[in-house]
């Protein structure tokens, strides 16, 4: 008997390692063939074009970057911007923080590939840097065929021309979050919009863009594909079963006040449970509870298409997750 035993955990241990090993090479099948997938594309600088060229070359620039010259501005608008000092300290800073695109084409080209690999039809992008004033809400602009790069608002969190800007918007002012605000951006538009205005359906809602990260960007940090310090998302992670608790206790999940978007969705310096904790916490926890709700449906269903993933209702999602926080 004894035998049989010992010889059945032999053949167990020798299957689940064989398992183990055939799931391996599968992920390394899978990889090496986003990696093989041919991507050329160049960072155009139109920051620098534009400011080291002279007055005559505006009408070049014009036609070579037609939607970055709104035709209600006279071409003596632009003459005077060329030459505007901001803009050139920006400009200055930029060239000190980035004296060659190539990492940045790695970076972006390594998503531009995974995008590729899971949504065929994607086009790559014609990619340009610019110079926004330092404008952090809109630090990139993701179109089907384009995406523009605000170069200078990735000069890193503690730049000197960033004082005065809010730390939490500073922490994601570096370029070791780029990629993760391009996917984001890209996503944006492949998730259905929703009429439930429910917490649990914004918290699924924003989750998936955070899920999606998992696969086109699977070398990130958890805590650059939410945004996070790495303490910040220690936080979370620990205090898991409290914050859903919190939830679950005040009826928070299908509760329709959008006060709670900006108290738990939207970014801030703090999530507002109105607690001593808060002061303690990250922002966006209840997207971040969400992101958790969607890894514990797909490990049920790990079968399931990423676009089917992506048009699934939030309830039938959040009813089939069987979600737990860990403990």
């Amino acid at each position: 008997m004894r035998l049989i035993i010992s010889l059945t955990i032999r053949i167990f241990t020798v299957l689940s390692l064989f398992s183990v090993v055939i799931g391996c090479k599968n992920v390394d099948s899978e990889s090496s063939r986003i990696l093989s997938i041919p991507m050329e594309f160049k960072i155009e600088r139109f920051d620098r074009e534009f400011h080291l060229s002279e007055n005559k070359d505006i009408p070049k620039l014009k036609a070579r970057y037609p939607f970055l010259f709104p035709e209600k501005f006279k071409d003596s608008v632009w003459v005077k911007r060329q030459k505007d000092t901001l803009h050139l300290l920006l400009l200055e800073n930029v060239e000190d923080k980035f004296p060659s695109m190539e990492p940045l084409e790695e970076s972006l080209g390594y998503l531009f590939k995974h995008l590729k690999y899971y949504f065929p039809k994607t086009k790559t992008p014609r990619v340009i840097g610019v110079i926004n004033n330092v404008d952090y809400q809109s630090k990139t602009i993701y179109t089907d065929s384009l995406l523009l790069i605000s170069l200078d608002t990735y000069l890193g969190t503690n730049h000197h021309l960033y004082e005065g800007i809010p730390q939490y918007i500073r922490q994601e002012m570096d370029v070791n979050y780029l990629s993760s605000h391009v996917a984001e951006k890209f996503v944006e538009h492949k998730i259905p919009p929703t009429k439930d205005r429910s917490l649990l359906s914004q918290m699924i809602f924003h989750g998936k863009k955070i899920y999606l990260k998992d696969w086109v960007l699977p070398r990130l940090t958890n805590a650059q594909k939410m945004g996070y310090t790495d303490d910040q998302l220690q936080w979370v992670v620990d205090n898991e079963v409290y914050m859903w608790q919190y939830f679950v206790e005040k009826q928070l999940l299908f509760n329709t006040d959008t006060a709670l978007l900006q108290r738990f969705i939207e970014p801030g310096p703090f999530s507002k449970f109105y607690l001593e904790i808060d002061n303690e916490s990250p922002a966006r926890i209840g997207v971040w509870l969400g992101w958790q709700i969607i890894k514990s449906y797909m490990d049920r269903y790990p079968n399931t298409e990423i676009q089917a993933l992506l048009n699934l209702p939030a309830q039938t999602l959040f009813s089939k997750s069987n979600y737990k926080p860990r403990r």
